[in-house]
């Protein structure tokens, strides 16, 4: 009787409920410091690294689309080992490109406050750009077709105006250590004379501007191209016989090439200028006048 009277107790436990409600949880923590810890030990192994490869990694940064560009034969600049010889030309690679665009804006200022001081080129009817660009200085003359022009009509004959900037300009070029590229351009007015073309007029304008920027002191070696445009390059592609089209172009490109001929015996890692855009291609360190 007295076993009537006891409560059975039954206890069912329930299987997996703690894993469901907290079972990820440490992953996430988990993977978060993983990642942590990674970041922390790049940190420490890039400044355990000499000056060579820190200032790769900064160039990087500062400037992705210019560092892949320079490294762009295929071949790993981190894997080149840290030997002095390759980090050294990296070094130079990236600090000489800063260097020159700054001799570059430097430039372009000290030309703009020229002509500004002189009072060209607003009084002479005509227009000079200045712009740095991912290749290098570039100098765009250009008639505006008010007032003074800078050639005469259908004529490489260079009216004073242009002899005026020129002779400014020049000075200022002759003080870079770059190579020099004049360029050509005309509208699409075609030219009335049988065997002389726009072509013909283009490269003969470019040339008689070479010869007024020699004449200003510009060393002519220094002058390593001459290209005449015709008018397949215009300046407003929507009004090909838009004055501004008529124009000289000035391109001073960056040095890159040539510093990389100064370390070609380093190793053997390096492009060649073949797989530089157009206004890389390599010059001749002399010309004829």
């Amino acid at each position: 009787m007295s076993g009537e009277g006891k409560k059975i107790i039954i206890v069912r436990k329930k299987k997996g409920g703690h894993h469901e409600d907290h079972g990820g949880a440490w992953k996430v923590a988990y993977a978060d410091f993983v990642t942590a810890m990674m970041a922390f030990f790049l940190v420490m192994w890039i400044l355990g690294m000499d000056q060579g490869v820190k200032d790769m990694v900064e160039g990087y940064f500062s400037n992705p689309v210019g560092f892949k560009r320079a490294f762009s034969g295929g071949s790993n600049p981190l894997g080149q080992g840290s030997s002095p010889a390759s980090m050294e030309l990296t070094r130079a690679m990236l600090m000489t490109k800063e260097h020159q665009k700054t001799r570059f804006e430097e430039t372009a200022e000290e030309i703009s406050g020229k002509m500004a001081d002189a009072g060209l080129p607003s009084e002479t009817g005509a227009d000079v750009e200045l712009v740095i660009t991912d290749q290098g200085l570039r100098i765009e003359l250009m008639e505006t077709g008010e007032g003074e022009v800078f050639f005469a009509k259908a004529s490489s004959d260079l009216k004073p105006s242009l002899r005026s900037v020129l002779g400014m300009i020049a000075p200022e070029l002759q003080a870079l250590p770059n190579v020099v590229v004049v360029e050509g351009h005309t509208d699409s007015v075609p030219f009335g004379s049988e065997g002389y073309s726009n072509w013909e007029l283009s490269v003969d304008r470019a040339n008689a501007a070479r010869r007024a920027m020699v004449a200003g002191g510009l060393d002519g070696n220094r002058i390593v191209e001459v290209r005449g445009h015709a008018d397949r390059q215009p300046k407003n592609p929507e009004d090909t016989l838009d004055p501004r089209n008529r124009r000289i172009s000035i391109f001073i490109p960056y040095r890159e090439e040539v510093l990389t001929e100064q370390y070609t015996p380093i190793g053997d890692n390096l492009h060649s200028s073949a797989h530089l855009p157009e206004d890389h291609l390599p010059f001749p360190q002399e010309v004829t006048q």
